[in-house]
């Protein structure tokens, strides 16, 4: 008897997310993601179980790779300003491809109602803290939302920004978050 072939599940959420960034969030089959993997569909599907156990394992990787990498840059007990300006950094610092898999995935969420839940509590974290009405609250509120409508526009396509505009967005956003520590920047 041969041995059994493990699959690399990292590997398969990979082949996941690319075809999505390149064939949009329809394309996401099981029998697409075999195919791409180089796997058999029952791989795919003893890895993930359901099309929905695919998106969601694709969820908490995307997650949890944004979470580390903002705490890298914040620290894990971050000040309101510290944490939008990694967030900030974050996003400034992916590079395009990466930035348009996440816009892909984002808009394979919102076709999801049952990940979309998950999206509105990351943004609830993301969020925290922002809703006082003092101004440096209120500056680090529009930093985040600036952040966040700069991706958006950008790779949903809705306002084309060459590199440069992006680094001079960007520049400006971090000029927005108050008293900023030196660890962040």
């Amino acid at each position: 008897m041969g041995r059994r072939r493990t699959i690399d599940r990292d590997h398969v959420l990979a082949v996941a997310e690319g075809i999505v960034a390149q064939r949009g969030a329809a394309a996401l089959t099981i029998d697409a993601v075999a195919k791409a993997a180089g796997i058999s569909k029952g791989g795919v599907q003893s890895s993930f179980g359901t099309k929905e156990g695919l998106i969601a394992a694709m969820l908490q990787y995307w997650l949890q790779d944004y979470a580390q990498r903002a705490r890298a840059l914040a620290g894990d007990d971050p000040s309101l300003s510290a944490r939008i300006a990694a967030h900030a950094k974050v996003t400034r610092r992916d590079d395009e491809d990466t930035q348009r898999r996440a816009a892909s995935f984002l808009a394979l969420l919102l076709q999801t109602p049952e990940h979309l839940a998950d999206m509105r509590q990351w943004y609830r974290v993301q969020a925290a803290g922002l809703h006082a009405d003092d101004p440096e609250t209120r500056r680090a509120r529009l930093a985040f939302l600036a952040t966040e409508g700069a991706f958006f526009l950008r790779f949903f396509g809705l306002m084309p920004m060459g590199a440069a505009e992006w680094e001079a967005t960007f520049t400006d956003i971090q000029g927005l978050i108050p008293s900023q520590d030196s660890a962040v920047s």
